[in-house]
Order: structure tokens, then sequence, then C-alpha cells
């Protein structure tokens, strides 16, 4: 199979993915399983690209990453929302949105989609592409990747473990991790999307640099960061947060 041939068929089969997921959206009455879809389409994509491509041992560690991610990631976010009501950013469209079931498709699965196959770009070339030794961008990509993976995966524990004392309800986290971003989960995600593509570097992949290029622009600038500080703004213990604390990438805290 020719590699436009590939491409459509990892394409169609995310759409099937994403259909699915909005009619559970619909019968269930709350878009934010899309949170949970988000992480499970890079999985399915990986290891679909894997049974059509190379096989090589790169592919395999690269498909195990975005694995081990993705899995971690839904199953954090399932067990978040477990018994609470729709997240607060879906809940407003659904407030605001004219035409909601439709746009509901068009604007949170179907979009989604369309940036998840740019983002998964670098994962799907290695496995796509004819295989070569293992190169030095290779080990620098796996560590980055594991540097990325504990930022994210600390930070939500820190995050879930403050808001399960009581004492803290109506209180902002300004510790472990926090207290040197005030998003070191975000920062965390775009950074193992950066390894990633630097393993895809190795066997040429440097166009897919539009991959983390997006990923970095959409949680940085558009649905990860500004919908958060939109969320707390005005809060006093907040402002003084964001007076102290890097927005993103962390750094110690100012004076």
């Amino acid at each position: 199979m020719d590699s436009l041939s590939v491409y459509v068929l990892l394409a169609f089969s995310l759409l099937a993915h994403q259909v699915c997921w909005y009619m559970i959206a619909i019968i269930r009455k709350r878009n934010d399983v899309a949170d949970v879809a988000w992480g499970l389409g890079f999985v399915l994509l990986s290891w679909l690209a894997f049974t059509l491509g190379n096989g090589s041992e790169r592919a395999l560690v690269a498909n195990t990453l975005v694995t081990v991610w993705g899995l971690r990631l839904a199953i954090h976010i399932s067990i978040r929302n477990k018994g609470k009501t729709e997240d607060f950013r879906y809940a407003q469209w659904r407030k605001e949105w004219k035409h909601f079931v439709l746009r509901s498709f068009l604007q949170v699965f179907f979009l989604q989609g369309l940036f998840l196959f740019v983002i998964v770009w670098p994962v799907v070339w290695i496995n796509l592409i004819t295989p070569g030794d293992w190169q030095w961008w290779d080990v620098v990509g796996i560590v980055v990747w594991v540097i990325g993976f504990l930022f994210e995966s600390v930070g939500d524990y820190q995050l879930t473990q403050f808001k399960k004392n009581p004492a803290h309800k109506g209180q902002i986290i300004t510790t472990g991790l926090w207290r040197y971003s005030r998003h070191p989960n975000y920062f965390g995600e775009v950074v193992q999307w950066w390894g990633l593509f630097l393993m895809a570097c190795s066997v040429g992949g440097w166009m897919t640099i539009a991959g983390p290029l997006l990923i970095t622009y959409l949680l940085r600038y558009v649905s990860g960061v500004p919908m958060l500080e939109r969320k707390y703004a005005g809060h006093p213990a907040f402002e003084e947060y964001k007076r102290k604390t890097s927005v993103f990438i962390p750094l110690p805290p100012r004076s």
C-alpha cells in the first residue's frame, strides 16, 4: 500500500473514532468525553500505522511512548470527571451555541480530529518511513519525552491530591511543580511531542515539526492555558500567584 493510501485509511479510521465518541457525547449529554477520546485517538492511529508500516524497533518504541501517554491521560481524565458535572468549558458552550448538536460535532470532535491528525504526524512518519540505524536524535528524543511525561503526570497527580483536601477548597495550588509553572502539565504534554519529533528527525522527518508546533500553539494560546487563566481571573490568590509564577515554561518564582 502506497503512503497516500495509508494516510487516507488513517484519516477515515480517525473519523470513525471521532464519530463514535460524538455519539457517546450525545447519549451521555456531556461533550467533555472528547478529552478522553483525545489520548485514545493517538494510540489508535499509532498502532494502525504500525500494522501498515515498517514494524521497526524505533516505531515500536515511539508507539509505546504514545500509548503510555495516551492511556494515562485518558484514565486520569475519566477518574477526574467521574461523578462530576460536565467540564466548565463544554458546559459554557452548551449554553451559548445555537444548533448545538451540529456545532458540537464540527467544532469539538471533527476539529479535534484534524488537530490530532497533524500532531501525530511524527509518529506516523516513524512507522511508515524506511527504518534506519538508531541515531543520537532517538536518544535525545526519548530523554526529552521522559522529562515531559514526568512534568505532565506528576503535575496532574499533585493537583489531584491538592484538590482532594477539603481544606484547599477555593485555594490555588502553588506547591510542587506548580511553584515553577502555572501549567506544568500542559508544558509536559508539549515537551513529549517535541521528543517524539526528535525521534522522527532521525529518519528525515524534519517536516513533521508541524505536529509539535501545533500542540504547542493550541495548549499555550488557544484551548489550554487561556481558558484556565480566564476561569481564575480576578481571584486574589491567583492574581498573586500569576505575578510570581511563570505561565508555562518552569522558572524560579519571581520575588
